[in-house]
């Protein structure tokens, strides 16, 4: 038969406070902490997660668990910091307000086989990698020279080229194997979010980073070819490797080699939760320009509904064809200047422009903003030392105008190093301090969440821990009502 479903989420708040009545009449016996935790719990409507799944189960055979009580289970574990699903297994049988809360009875709970059932529900794929095992050794990322830097590209494919591919590909969800992963994520909880304002999906402000992803200490890898008994100690053929949709990066926070996953995070920046959009877990080798790029187009993809208006990025992602692409789109870029891809650009011959944006002249003195032109899209800036009164200061006048040498910065001409707003602004430095909101995002995720501590070996089980963690952190933005209405009900003669 079809799962069993529980009727309405109504259903299931009757039975949390029929059992919380029963085993804890006390409401005080329950710690506040963990009482802010049953709230958002008890609150919490996942009844399309039963709808989804419904589908996917058989006509046949006992009846199986009910979705949203294994979700539901699922992120009570993750919220209680539990990282095994065989210890939760465990603390389900022990700790009745664990079962309650999940919505099973007490003492019949799942077993650690029918959650890993359940995740195989969640995954639209056969195969619990994106990628075969069976794949060539890749080229390792080299340490970059300095400490804290980020390593350089190893890709073979420039951003230039990247982008425009990505942008006319059209990916499809349904294609993804996280697709259901995905729908349910935005269904109860990103368009929840949307709906109690949190993000203006109408005009969203976007800023985005990659992160790394621990899986394991080293990469498992062993010779499927013969040439070990030929005699041939370093062959170039083929490998297994057991985790194939990670390599090795560099962690330029930890100043550290790593295998796993680099997590590209694209977050609402103007959400005061640092809440998150939109994730991909890419190769540890994969550059955060290359990484967004993967990102934002699936996004797109994904989120049609969602527009963009700007992005915030760090100077990994200051590359020319990501301004040109956001001029197209009419996004506004707020993106650090890399100083290794050139600031000092000669503009009309005699004057330079620099790493702020603002143009010097040959006496290397900073011109001043004299206003701009919007609708041309250009700046203007004047003379530091000219005065309509006394004319200018200057030794060697570039002009023999009262009003001194004026200079027209046109978009058009530049888009990486003319923004508008201008990158000395206080307008931009106050859109671009909110960048901070994807490092953050990425922080809780971590180590809020103990994201890393899954140590799972399958693409399948790492996305279905990301995103119940993303779904977590939506979920602890939501206000609750001051008053508990749960505790009077528990209160309530029955």
């Amino acid at each position: 038969m079809l799962p069993v479903n529980c009727g309405s989420h109504a259903d299931y708040q009757n039975f949390v406070t029929e059992n919380l009545r029963k085993y804890y009449p006390n409401p005080d016996a329950i710690a506040r902490s963990t009482w802010d935790i049953i709230e958002r719990f008890w609150t919490l409507d996942l009844s399309y997660t039963d709808v989804l799944l419904r589908d996917k189960y058989s006509k046949f055979g006992p009846a199986p668990r009910t979705p949203s009580c294994m979700q539901r289970s699922y992120l009570l574990s993750i919220d209680f910091k539990v990282t095994s699903i065989t210890d939760w297994a465990a603390q389900l049988k022990i700790n009745p307000l664990y079962a309650i809360l999940s919505g099973f009875e007490v003492g019949d709970t799942p077993g650690v086989g029918t959650f890993y059932d359940f995740f195989d529900r969640l995954w639209d794929s056969d195969n619990s990698d994106l990628s075969s095992h069976i794949r060539p050794v890749k080229t390792k990322v080299k340490k970059p020279k300095t400490k804290g830097s980020k390593a350089e590209s190893v890709e073979k494919v420039t951003v230039a080229e990247l982008l425009p591919q990505l942008e006319n590909i059209g990916f499809v969800p349904e294609q993804q194997p996280y697709h259901s992963l995905l729908q349910i994520y935005k269904k109860q909880f990103l368009d929840v979010s949307v709906s109690k304002g949190l993000i203006n999906k109408e005009a969203l402000a976007i800023a985005g980073d990659g992160t790394p992803v621990v899986t394991s200490h080293r990469m498992r890898s062993h010779r499927i070819c013969d040439c070990s008994k030929k005699g041939i100690s370093d062959c170039n053929c083929d490998r297994y490797f057991s985790q194939p949709d990670c390599d090795i990066g560099w962690d330029s926070s930890r100043d550290c080699w790593y295998h796993g996953y680099d997590l590209y995070m694209l977050v609402a920046s103007d959400s005061e939760s640092d809440l998150p959009v939109f994730p991909l877990l890419n190769p540890a080798s994969k550059h955060d320009s290359h990484g967004f790029l993967e990102t934002f187009f699936r996004m797109k993809s994904f989120l049609p509904d969602f527009n963009v208006t700007k992005l915030l990025l760090d100077s990994a992602h200051d590359a020319m064809p990501i301004y040109e692409y956001c001029k197209r789109e009419n996004i506004i870029p707020f993106i650090d200047l890399n100083e290794k891809r050139g600031i000092k650009v000669k503009y009309k011959n005699d004057f330079t422009i620099g790493k702020d944006g603002v143009p010097v002249c040959k006496e290397g003195r900073r011109m001043n903003h004299d206003g701009g032109e919007p609708s041309k899209h250009r700046l203007k800036f004047r003379c530091p030392l000219a005065s309509r009164k006394h004319g200018c200061s200057c030794e060697h006048p570039c002009s023999d105008s009262k009003y001194g040498r004026t200079v027209h910065l046109a978009m058009k001409d530049n888009p990486r190093l003319i923004n508008i707003p201008p990158r000395d602004s206080e307008d931009w430095k106050t859109e671009f301090n909110a960048r901070t909101s994807a490092e953050r995002s990425n922080k809780r995720e971590k180590l809020d969440f103990k994201l890393e501590d899954g140590r799972h070996r399958s693409s399948k089980m790492w996305y279905c821990r990301l995103y119940h963690i993303m779904m977590l952190q939506h979920l602890d933005a939501w206000d609750l009502p001051y008053e508990s209405a749960l505790r009077k009900l528990i209160l309530r003669t029955a």
